[in-house]
């Protein structure tokens, strides 16, 4: 016989299997095969999802079994309501989605102590503990990916109030009942702090947000710094408070602006980042504010951990980009889009750097075409040979201004959400176009890191 053979017995369902074994000897395995039913696809899933089922209740038994906190005080820092008393106290490092992080960290971690009172000590009884997991649960719970999904734009209307309480609340139901684990929602600019400057109303969200706890979702919560409408998707209309663009109609230049004039009123320039032009305060300031506020109205929902993600708009759509490609101006795909710095803040800053680069005389390009062309059909992007500006000095010296200028500018709010954040027990997050090159990407995670 072979190494090892199998063969049916004819008329049967069996099978004998010849393993070999040592000094020659064999032995044999019968087994008798059986048809798989039809429905077997359909009942593996229904295991499946019994297993994922009983490892979230599984996961709720934990929580819900957990000793209370309420004895225990964490050192060295506390709550976030309160801030570090010193840089030596500062937590440890939280990477967000790809370019952020929730706070500082010293070179060598501090250990984190637990002090119970002596109350808590001497009355505590024992808490139940929930059952064992055996190893593929503990697999399986290793690779969860929570489930949020993203609530409709108009959840909060332009007049700061919830839209259609009661269905809301029934879709939320549902949501949990089909194994979502939480919501992500936009915190409007425009609608918070519509009223005035510095007059934030927190109401409408306060209740939405009581709404998704109620339900047992957790939130994601975008700090949206933009405006809603004119990008694809954006079925409403939300624009920046109505004091920000009136602060506009006097001065156009706060806007970014294309080659030809057109001004983009879906974000602020970064030319006014460090410019007091908006009741005494920067563009910088307006956004470390509203977030500010955010903390100080949300510290409730932040400590008790139904806030788990804060994600901080950087520019257009809550992204890191100019907006280079704006439908509302008559852009199509797959045109090329339009630099967008010659709004006259920007254009005295290049013209700075460039005096300092010793070339005063350079200007900002005006052979990088339209809206819909193609590379081809510019100077500025021809792949005809040298004569391309992009591969030229004062190209070069143009593009790594604009983008480093980009950068910057995400760089320092996240700095500020940072600030505002320290202490808190959620991740920060910032949606980055995959326009950016790899090489703009490393800087900015190097220079964070440092």
């Amino acid at each position: 016989a072979p190494p090892m053979a199998a063969h049916h017995q004819k008329g049967t369902n069996s099978c004998v299997t010849r393993i070999p074994w040592h000094r020659g000897m064999t032995t044999l395995h019968t087994y008798t095969a059986t048809p798989k039913p039809q429905n077997y696809r359909s009942q593996q899933k229904q295991v499946r999802e019994a297993q994922i089922k009983k490892i979230k209740n599984r996961m709720h038994t934990m929580l819900a079994t957990t000793p209370s906190s309420s004895g225990v005080k964490l050192q060295p820092w506390g709550s976030c309501r309160r801030r570090a008393a010193s840089p030596a106290l500062l937590p440890a490092t939280a990477t967000g989605r790809i370019i952020v992080d929730s706070g500082r960290m010293p070179p060598s971690p501090l250990p984190l102590r637990a002090v119970a009172s002596e109350s808590a000590q001497t009355s505590r009884a024992p808490q139940p503990q929930p059952p064992p997991m055996d190893v593929d649960e503990e697999k399986m719970l290793a690779n969860y990916v929570p489930v949020f999904v993203m609530l409709p734009l108009e959840a909060i209307t332009a007049e700061n109030k919830v839209g259609d309480a009661e269905g809301l609340r029934a879709q939320l139901r549902r949501l949990r009942e089909a194994g979502v684990d939480g919501i992500m929602a936009d915190v409007w600019w425009g609608i918070v702090e519509g009223a005035g400057p510095g007059r934030y109303e927190w109401r409408a969200y306060r209740e939405l947000f009581r709404l998704a706890q109620e339900e047992g979702l957790k939130l994601q919560v975008i700090m949206s710094f933009h405006a809603c409408g004119g990008n694809v998707g954006d079925a409403v209309n939300i624009p920046i408070p109505a004091w920000v663009r009136d602060v506009g109609e006097a001065d156009p230049d706060v806007y970014y602006t294309s080659p030809g004039g057109a001004r983009n009123q879906e974000y602020l320039t970064i030319g006014v980042d460090d410019r007091p032009l908006f009741h005494g305060r920067t563009a910088i300031q307006l956004y470390a504010d509203f977030m500010e506020s955010f903390r100080e109205n949300m510290a409730d929902l932040l400590e008790c951990g139904l806030i788990v993600d804060i994600e901080v708009g950087l520019g257009p759509a809550g992204e890191l980009r100019y907006p280079s490609y704006p439908e509302s101006q008559g852009w199509a795909f797959p045109g090329i889009g339009q630099f967008q710095c010659y709004d006259k803040y920007l254009e005295e800053d290049f013209r700075a750097a460039a005096t300092d680069a010793g070339h005063p005389e350079w200007e900002l390009p005006d052979d990088a075409g339209e809206y819909n062309d193609a590379p081809d059909d510019t100077r500025f992007f021809t792949a005809d040979g040298a004569g391309a500006t992009y591969l030229t000095e004062k190209g070069r010296f143009f593009l790594t201004w604009y983008s480093s200028k980009l950068i910057d500018h995400g760089d320092r709010i996240l700095d500020e959400a940072n600030r505002v954040f320290l202490g808190c027990t959620v991740k920060l997050a910032a949606k980055v176009r995959l326009a950016l090159t790899s090489a703009a990407i490393k800087k900015m995670l190097k220079k964070r890191r440092a």
